[in-house]
């Protein structure tokens, strides 16, 4: 579960950062709530990610409204997904183009999220 979760959290951050501009009025909590639905496909466990994962992603990313909102989103990802075992990096990677979301920037766990523009 806390693999899931984790890795759910880092394609949300990478999402959000990607997203939109927004204020900063994102929590790791929330955040990580999101992402969950996403860690079973990101472990390999699931053929796509679900309709869950793409439609809590898109929710976040809308809500994004600035750069530092992306930039929370990212680093409570990249939090969250250490927690997690089997979260596989080319997976996280797909999930923006499965669920249809353009973030922007390259989703992994490589990832530096000071660096996103």
């Amino acid at each position: 579960m806390k693999s899931s979760c984790f890795s759910v959290i880092l394609v949300l951050s990478l999402l959000f950062a990607v997203a939109h501009l927004s204020n900063a009025a994102f929590s790791c909590g929330t955040v990580d709530v999101k992402a969950a639905a996403c860690v079973t496909y990101a472990q390999g466990k699931d053929a796509a990610p679900s309709t869950a994962c793409c439609d809590n992603l898109r929710q976040l990313a809308q809500g994004v409204k600035s750069l530092d909102d992306k930039k929370d989103i990212c680093r409570c990802l990249k939090a969250g997904v250490k927690n997690f075992a089997g979260v596989q990096d080319k997976l996280l990677s797909k999930i923006p183009g499965a669920c249809r979301i353009n973030v922007g920037f390259p989703v992994s766990l490589k990832t530096n999220c000071e660096t996103i523009h």
